[in-house]
């Protein structure tokens, strides 16, 4: 019994580590160095069906703003999501709760159409063209989804791409081998078939 116990503790322990590392590699994949600059920090929105930013929308929004640079000359944040599972739309939702909840006071954009993460990037690259560098936010291997679909649309703007911070060792720890199954399942479907319509992640 003692032997099982130990057994389960460490395939537990190991895929906790497994997560934490499949999800640390998955935030440094398809971003630059840094660099000096304006930037836009671009925060992809979950399904959310109530009348209030739901707690993942939430997460997604205090990991947006904490990737924000004080040292920028301009910040933009884009909010993107549109009405896909409730009565509003999630940028709609994260902007009130970055302004009210957060106190954001910065620029603020919502992008308010896109029903994928396909078109949460497509919808978001006018927002994109002006500024010197690019941040995704998003569960980590979601924003890597989403750094490519932007490599595939618009490489120029993908070569602006630098780190934000949705990554912290030891936050969603015992969620983050879902995470990262869920990365790998997606890096399957994209080599076998197109995932531009998957609803976000």
């Amino acid at each position: 019994m003692r032997k099982r116990t130990r057994l389960t503790l460490a395939t537990g322990v190991g895929l906790m580590l497994w997560g934490e590392w499949a999800n640390r590699r998955a935030s440094r994949r398809g971003v630059g160095p840094s660099r000096p600059g304006s930037e836009a920090v671009v925060v992809l929105g979950y399904r959310n069906t109530g009348a209030r930013a739901n707690g993942m929308n939430r997460w997604r929004v205090r990991a947006g703003l904490r990737s924000i640079d004080p040292r920028a000359p301009e910040t933009r944040l884009v909010l993107c999501g549109g009405a896909v599972a409730g009565p509003e739309t999630e940028a709609a939702l994260m902007g009130r709760y970055a302004v009210q909840s957060r106190g954001y006071r910065g620029e603020l954009v919502l992008e308010e159409s896109s029903r994928s993460t396909w078109e949460n990037i497509a919808f978001a690259i006018p927002y994109l063209k002006d500024v010197d560098r690019i941040k995704i936010v998003s569960l980590p291997t979601h924003a890597e989804t989403a750094r490519a679909y932007l490599a595939e649309q618009s490489p120029e703007l993908a070569a602006r791409l630098v780190a934000g911070r949705e990554y912290r060792f030891g936050e969603w720890m015992p969620l983050k081998p879902v995470f990262a199954l869920y990365g790998v399942a997606k890096e399957l479907r994209g080599r076998f078939g197109s995932d531009h319509d998957d609803n976000g992640a």
